[in-house]
């Protein structure tokens, strides 16, 4: 019985001495740490605080900032268009580049009785109807007549630029082509093992020049040769000589277009200009005409050895004689030059801006660069 008491006495005891230590520990602060030993929250010190070092996560985003990335790091304020930009009533054909034969109708074809021929060169043609008999298939185009089907099929870019909310604080820009990015500027520099591809899009924090070559800073310690972005540096105030607020740029340079409403950047993309010696123009011009359709074609060469014809060119812009801000359905090279001297967009693009774009609205072509030639005698009336 003495036993049991003494044992309920120990339990008492040691239950009095765990609370008392507990009211302890609640009562009693615990000892100020010495100065400089204390971490500071996440942020931007411009002074040194008394009471943290900013250390860590602070001072990853000094250095960021240092390199011109902001805090947090935001997504463009930007969205995709309506891809029903890119549907139009038209389905085209690439006529062999040996030309073709025209009937009139598909029994004359089935016959071989031509009534017209299409000349050698590079020829698209919009056509309504198919049919595929003994002796081969045939198109019948928008006019009724009827070719052979002696090519193939062109299949409609479906590639779209970017409507914003707001004007981008930064330069952004389109990958051209498959690449990697470096943890510095230069080929001779450790890879990232990011890998980027045809347009995929990054954010522009700076240009710096390494090897000869200009470097973009797309991210942290992430660069990207230049030539492997087209870009777009926003410009919200109105080109010399301009009378309204709304405008259409293209940079020859780095083959982008941008569109601008009350000084706001409310569309860009990329496109192909003109190649040498078809440059497109610079200079300052304005929409004079616009076409929901249109048929372009032409040569310049005196064999006619260029000769062109394109059906169905659709959402014409005409700004500079016969310069031209169109679709285009027969290339894939958007991002690098490539017309007669007129501004090739996709498809939805050219949509987009067509229904955006009054006739008198400015059209802004310019190269950075200066490597496009303005002596107005090297310019004849222009071509798709």
């Amino acid at each position: 019985m003495k036993f049991f008491k003494l044992l309920i006495c120990l339990i008492l005891s040691a239950n009095l001495l765990e609370n008392k230590s507990f009211a302890s520990a609640q009562t009693t602060s615990p000892p100020e740490l010495p100065r400089g030993t204390v971490v500071c929250a996440p942020g931007i010190y411009e002074i040194t605080p008394d009471d943290c070092l900013p250390v860590g996560p602070s001072a990853e985003i000094a250095r960021l900032l240092r390199q011109g990335i902001p805090y947090p790091i935001l997504p463009l304020p930007a969205y995709a268009p309506d891809p029903a930009l890119n549907q139009i009533p038209y389905r085209y054909f690439k006529v062999t580049e040996e030309g073709t034969p025209l009937f009139l109708s598909l029994e004359d074809g089935i016959n071989n009785r031509p009534s017209n021929y299409i000349e050698p060169g590079f020829i698209y043609v919009s056509y309504e109807a198919v049919a595929n008999t003994e002796q081969g298939g045939f198109y019948q185009l928008r006019d009724g007549s009827w070719i052979r089907a002696e090519g193939a099929r062109a299949a409609i870019p479906t590639f779209q630029g970017l409507l914003f909310s707001s004007t981008p604080r930064h330069a952004f820009g389109w990958v051209l082509g498959q690449t990697t990015s470096y943890r510095s500027p230069g080929y001779e520099e450790p890879e990232t093992g990011k890998m980027y591809y045809r347009y995929d899009i990054v954010q522009i924090y700076q240009a710096q020049e390494a090897e000869g070559n200009i470097w973009l800073l797309i991210g942290p310690d992430e660069w990207l040769d230049y030539r492997q972005v087209a870009r777009v540096e926003p410009h919200t105030t109105l080109p010399g000589g301009m009378l309204i607020d709304r405008w259409i740029e293209v940079n020859l340079d780095e083959q982008t277009l941008a569109v601008y409403d009350h000084n706001q950047l409310v569309f860009a993309t990329i496109v192909s200009s003109g190649v040498e010696p078809f440059w497109t123009r610079p200079g300052l011009f304005q929409i004079y005409e616009k076409k929901a359709t249109e048929t372009m074609s032409g040569a310049t060469a005196a064999d006619r050895s260029d000769y062109y014809y394109l059906q169905d060119v659709p959402w014409t812009m005409y700004f500079d004689q016969k310069r031209a801000l169109h679709g285009e359905y027969w290339h894939t090279s958007l991002g690098y030059p490539r017309s007669h001297g007129c501004v090739n967009l996709s498809i939805g693009d050219a949509h987009w801006l067509f229904d955006w774009a009054k006739v008198g609205d400015y059209v802004y072509v310019y190269d950075p660069s200066g490597r496009t030639p303005t002596d107005p005698a090297l310019y004849g009336a222009g071509s798709p």
